[in-house]
């Protein structure tokens, strides 16, 4: 049986098993990491550029007309788009920012997580949206740069707010009344929060939109695979996950998004926070 094609839009694996039924003699098409693989657009100079990108890049383009349009002429009496804005703005402005780093210390961060949280966010929904069909963030290249640009200001304001030596301290958890057990807690502290801390920010939000993908593919395909003789009873059964799924990961999706920004939120108010 020939591979599925490398692609993770689910209407072309059908479209290349047409023929391929429960009953027809072929194996399950099953979607895996070539689901992820995408031949690219075109290629200029030797930089390939592929569908996760152009999502990416229409994403952005959409964020920016958005908040553009919502934004650039606001009105005492705002009108729906304006309002919408306002409501998706005082959300991540209210409910995250201020309620971790409070009002006087975070209004300065308001737009980087804003715009994380809004950028994340429509990367992720590009999975229920038809023909894109894609979760961007499911490509650990991207949530993994994400989480850099939080490390790096992580670090940035780390040792800005206690130089060199209160940064390290800082980092490590160094605290004189550990005792004898302190070299332990320094070496742990370190280690998790230099290696293991940008690590799982990137992960937890890709593995979520990986699975969660795998899973719709999963089902979506098998929904095609049962649609013969008697197995139509149990591709109804595959449909309806299907729906129930993508009514899932829309929550999903919207909850990394507020992951990921609280957790960049807690960064910001560790590295600000004074060292005992």
């Amino acid at each position: 049986m020939k591979e599925p094609a490398v692609s993770a839009d689910p209407t072309q694996v059908l479209a290349f098993e047409s023929d391929c039924h429960i009953f027809s003699g072929c194996g399950f098409p099953a979607p895996g990491l070539h689901s992820f693989v995408f031949e690219p657009l075109f290629t200029v100079g030797g930089f390939e550029f592929n569908k996760p990108m152009l999502l990416a890049l229409l994403g952005t383009i959409a964020i920016v007309g958005f908040f553009w349009a919502a934004f650039a002429k606001p009105k005492l009496v705002p009108g729906k788009v304006q309002m919408i804005g306002e409501a998706g703005y005082d959300f991540v402005r209210r409910g995250i920012v201020f309620e971790t780093l409070g009002k006087r210390q975070g209004e300065k961060y308001v737009p980087l997580m804003v715009s994380l949280f809004f950028f994340i966010w429509i990367m992720n929904l590009w999975s229920i949206v038809p023909v894109a069909q894609f979760p961007v963030t499911s490509m650990i290249a991207f949530p993994a740069g994400l989480a850099a640009i939080v490390y790096i200001l992580w670090m940035y304001l780390t040792f800005k707010k206690h130089g060199f030596v209160g940064g390290l301290k800082n980092i490590t958890g160094y605290d004189k009344s550990l005792g004898a057990v302190l070299p332990v807690i320094v070496v742990i502290d370190f280690f998790s929060n230099v290696v293991i801390r940008p690590f799982t920010h990137a992960v937890r939000l890709f593995a979520n939109m990986f699975a969660g993908h795998l899973l719709l593919l999963t089902f979506s395909i098998g929904s095609w695979y049962l649609l013969n003789g008697v197995g139509i009873v149990y591709a109804g059964a595959s449909f309806v996950m299907t729906i129930l799924l993508t009514a899932f990961e829309l929550f999903i999706q919207a909850v990394q998004a507020y992951v990921f920004v609280l957790l960049a939120c807690n960064y910001v108010q560790g590295a600000l926070a004074e060292h005992h």
